[in-house]
């Protein structure tokens, strides 16, 4: 591939938590360095990086020698300010594309995406002041959940509204911000699907894992997921027509809700995905190397699963287990680096693997 990034080359990375941490070691085992760009400081993925940049978003000096510094620039979160992507992109490729976060970044937008592509997404509007709200779970009805547009994650910037009385302080939790309610979903299981594409227009998809939440944090993932031969097949395609509607380049997170009238999608996340960190240990080509190959103009490679496998998050407090975690025969730990042990706090996962 003409276009491909030669061994040697620098990867740039928006953020410094453990996915980038993990992106910085599957470029390594290509012969590829990496420079962080994070705010703040003792980033996880500094540890295993080339370069570090500790900067503002705001800091146009700095986002300069960043992009200037690298080969191509891709990132480990969504919420990235648009104005530090606008003086990157001048300078250097960004890998996802911008129209795959503007996207994301907002789940009114994502939803109106979605539903576009004819996809079934749940019951949702627009919630911009209290009288719409109330307009909208008459409408919807409840049980709902009224959502902060932007910046949501793990649970935070939510709130469940169990009858129409409660609408108003509901509203008034979200503290201005724009908001969404979204209906919920009668589903039997929730899975996701890590999907891939290339420069040059390939997919590959991984097995879809099921997952288990908790307080609104993923708490593990199985792999085979309770699908049928027919389902698994549905899901893959269903992530397929997302990312080549974005023309998309990297890897993506397709999260889907199973209902009996078939796939419900929840929410798309446009880089590699924590319920994608079982790949690690039941794929020869895990998530983060497959997302490196795509930004890199690489091949993509084979991620055919060859064992079954639990993904176990380490939250909190769980992180004191480890000890006990390592005398088990068949896990894999995986620890990112975290001094700090605070509650909800993802510390490591551990892949417990079985033939």
């Amino acid at each position: 591939m003409t276009d491909a990034l030669k061994t040697g080359a620098t990867i740039g990375i928006l953020g410094g938590g453990q996915l980038g941490r993990m992106l910085a070691v599957a470029a390594s085992r290509l012969g590829f360095r990496t420079h962080i760009y994070e705010p703040g400081a003792a980033a996880p993925a500094g540890d295993v990086a080339h370069h570090v940049t500790t900067a503002a978003y705001e800091d146009n000096d700095a986002l300069f020698a960043f992009a200037t510094s690298v080969d191509v620039i891709t990132y480990e979160f969504e919420n990235i300010p648009t104005h530090a992507l606008d003086v990157l992109e001048e300078h250097k490729l960004i890998r996802p594309g911008r129209e795959a976060l503007r996207i994301s970044q907002d789940r009114l937008t994502e939803k109106d995406f979605l539903s576009g592509l004819g996809l079934i997404t749940a019951d949702y509007a627009d919630c911009p002041d209290a009288a719409a709200l109330t307009e909208a779970l008459e409408r919807i009805g409840t049980p709902a959940i009224l959502k902060t547009r932007r910046f949501g994650y793990d649970g935070k910037g939510q709130c469940r509204i169990a009858h129409v009385s409660e609408g108003s302080d509901a509203f008034a939790q979200m503290q201005g911000a724009p908001a969404i309610l979204e209906g919920i979903v009668d589903f039997s299981a929730e899975i996701s699907v890590i999907v891939a594409r290339s420069p040059t227009g390939d997919v590959s998809a991984f097995d879809p894992g099921e997952n288990v939440h908790e307080e609104g944090i993923l708490r593990t993932t199985t792999v085979p997921a309770r699908l049928s031969a027919a389902q698994r097949m549905d899901a893959v395609l269903l992530a397929g027509r997302i990312v080549n509607a974005l023309d998309y380049v990297g890897v993506m997170g397709v999260e889907l809700f199973v209902t009996r009238d078939g796939f419900v999608v929840n929410e798309i996340a446009p880089r590699v995905h924590n319920s994608g960190h079982w790949t690690q240990n039941g794929c020869a080509v895990d998530q983060f190397e497959q997302h490196i190959r795509a930004v890199a103009g690489w091949p993509l490679g084979d991620g055919t699963r060859h064992v079954d496998v639990v993904m176990q998050n380490l939250i909190g407090d769980d992180v004191a287990q480890v000890m006990d975690i390592a005398t088990e025969p068949d896990a894999a730990i995986h620890l990112y680096g975290k001094t700090d042990v605070k509650p909800g706090r993802k510390m490591g996962h551990v892949n417990r693997v079985r033939q």
